[in-house]
């Protein structure tokens, strides 16, 4: 095992220790009528997942709250153009991210079609823009790689020029970032928000679990998906928090009635 990879020096360089701008937010919501959703979607040849639905659901809800589609530039919030959703895949020992542009405009099987050519174009690619931005940085010596870095975020973040060939633009992390750690042994955890992402927000997905929960004053056994959640108080608050994750509550509880299927014929 490689300790000091292309990744590991990347992620030495560009993450910095805590800062006072994280907001942390966690919930559970309820997937079992989502995954009665999603085997109901599968029969009919759809290929969705767990993470894919969240990803739409959470593009849905950032397109009615559009404070959580921003990005600082020159010390001043930004609105983005478009909803892109970004989400983190596993490729190999490393993750890797798909971004879906113009989320909140597809429809749900729409949206899982696209996401899916992506990962797998993704996957036999593995040599995209993303993964050389990674080697170049990882291959200019310590402590050189530091300042490089430190001068691309500037010119980017602060004075809003885009560099030939390295910029960062507004648009080139997505709107935010979704990653499924459950898959990777997590029962929940607080992600960092990647400073050259300028993302006002990332979600996590951890493990789900069964567990007891009262529904209609009865006690049934329901599995819970328990969700994280890091934002940047420079852009939003803490109320923007609460209103992503009620769309995504919604968008979960409310899965037959928003789509507009009779629970009965899942059955």
């Amino acid at each position: 095992m490689e300790l000091n990879n292309t990744w590991r020096k990347t992620a030495a360089t560009i993450y910095e220790k805590p800062r006072d701008s994280k907001m942390l937010g966690q919930v559970e919501v309820d997937i079992t009528d989502v995954e009665k959703f999603i085997a109901y979607k599968r029969k009919q040849g759809v290929r969705i997942t767990i993470t894919h639905y969240l990803a739409y659901v959470v593009s849905q809800t950032v397109a009615k709250v559009p404070q959580l589609n921003c990005y600082i530039n020159r010390g001043k919030v930004y609105q983005r153009e478009r909803v892109d959703a970004n989400v983190s895949v596993l490729m190999g020992e490393q993750m890797g991210t798909v971004i879906v542009k113009d989320a909140d405009k597809l429809s749900i099987d729409e949206f899982a079609t696209e996401i899916g050519k992506k990962i797998e174009r993704a996957k036999a690619r593995m040599n995209d823009t993303q993964a050389k931005n990674k080697n170049l940085l990882s291959k200019i010596p310590w402590p050189f790689r530091k300042w490089f870095f430190n001068f691309v975020r500037w010119t980017s973040h602060d004075l809003g020029i885009v560099l030939p060939g390295i910029g960062i633009k507004p648009d080139a992390f997505g709107s935010f970032i979704i990653s499924n750690i459950g898959t990777l042994g997590l029962d929940i955890g607080y992600g960092a928000l990647m400073p050259p992402s300028n993302l006002a927000f990332v979600l996590f997905l951890g493990k789900a679990k069964k567990k007891p929960v009262v529904v209609n004053d009865k006690i049934e056994i329901r599995n819970m998906l328990p969700l994280s959640c890091v934002l940047d108080h420079r852009i939003v608050d803490g109320s923007h928090g609460g209103m992503l994750f009620r769309g995504v509550q919604d968008g979960f509880l409310n899965v037959f009635k928003n789509f507009n299927i009779d629970p009965q014929e899942l059955e």
